[in-house]
């Protein structure tokens, strides 16, 4: 492979919002997940800005161009009694993958999460995505059998949050 620059991975902040925002709608058609895409470029903004933003994401670019980003926030561990970090996103442009790029953006914020003292870092990943489940076992994380992701949201999770009649 030859040589097509050095890749730099950088913090994202508010002025980053519309390439943060790009990254999130290729992630969503690679994994064939548009339909359920409900993304405001100012809302990102604002919650990448402030003393306690709502997340974090560092972007990696090449000759000043983002090809890639990792967009993360605070969890916690209740066996731990520690912050942790939650990896929501990590995706590469697919005409730079293969370079490293993923792997010096999951480097990167493992080391944020041992900078702030994190005992983990967690994230999902999609059962068919095998390339990604590979690259992630190739690089120490476990994929755990054993737990599976619930969610509630729209209309569900309304119903379930209404007070009940008594």
């Amino acid at each position: 492979m030859t040589d097509r620059g050095a890749v730099a991975v950088r913090v994202a902040g508010p002025a980053d919002a519309a390439s943060v925002a790009r990254f999130i709608r290729e992630l969503a058609r690679y994994e064939r997940l548009e339909h359920q895409l409900d993304l405001d470029e100012a809302r990102l903004r604002e919650h990448l800005a402030g003393p306690q933003p709502a997340c974090s994401a560092l972007l990696a670019e090449l000759a000043g161009q983002p090809v890639g980003f990792a967009l993360f926030f605070a969890s916690y561990s209740t066996f731990r009694t520690r912050p942790c970090l939650w990896l929501e996103d990590l995706f590469v442009l697919p005409e730079h993958r293969g370079r490293g790029i993923g792997l010096q953006l999951l480097r990167a914020v493992a080391g944020i999460a041992v900078a702030r003292g994190c005992p983990r870092l967690d994230w999902n990943v999609l059962d068919w995505n095998t390339s990604a489940i590979g690259f992630y076992e190739r690089h120490g994380a476990r994929v755990l059998p054993d737990w599976r992701t619930c969610r509630l949201d729209g209309d569900a999770l309304s119903r379930l949050a209404a007070p009940v009649a008594q």
